[in-house]
């Protein structure tokens, strides 16, 4: 899986293509520097959509100082094929947001954290959550794999947010998949 090219895409949005991961990280730490003493809160999430003969994955990289705006990239996966059984897609669009939080490596988290460090004692926050795009109500198809989809979220030392807190997945990232 790792070594198939649909995974080497780069991150995009509607300003920039073709950004490498390194070039995304600049980006959140710029947009945290401007504002060291906001609420942060970094999430990634993945949504995806199946298609007639491909399904579209994409994941979302969110930055969030709240109430103070937001700067946000997508990462699109195809795989050629119709994924039609839920818990398989919901299980790859899982492993594509492990894979993207696993790139926030401790250098890196603490490179994030170190920028409101200087201000806690002023309100400064930062969490790291994991959007999975699932809900719990009994009518929804996928309650069914919340518990092993968040403890999979947890595991990695993220806060997992399900429907309807999991916006990145199933709002932003959903928006890209049509």
């Amino acid at each position: 899986m790792r070594n198939s090219p649909a995974y080497h895409h780069s991150f995009q949005n509607l300003q920039e293509n073709g950004l490498s991961f390194e070039h995304v990280f600049e980006r959140i730490v710029t947009f945290m520097k401007g504002n060291p003493k906001g609420h942060y809160r970094l999430m990634v999430g993945t949504d995806s959509q199946v298609h007639k003969s491909q399904t579209t994955f994409i994941t979302g990289i969110v930055i969030q100082n709240e109430g103070k705006g937001v700067w946000a990239c997508i990462r699109k996966v195809n795989i050629p094929r119709k994924m039609t059984h839920l818990h398989e897609r919901i299980s790859l669009e899982l492993s594509l947001t492990e894979e993207i939080v696993s790139m926030f490596t401790e250098e890196r988290k603490n490179e994030l954290i170190n920028i409101i460090l200087p201000h806690l004692y002023e309100g400064a926050t930062f969490t790291m959550e994991g959007h999975i795009d699932i809900g719990a109500g009994k009518r929804n198809k996928t309650s069914e794999f919340v518990k092993e989809m968040v403890t999979r979220i947890e595991s990695m030392g993220v806060e997992p947010k399900i429907k309807p807190n999991a916006f990145v997945a199933s709002s932003y990232a959903n928006r890209y998949t049509k």
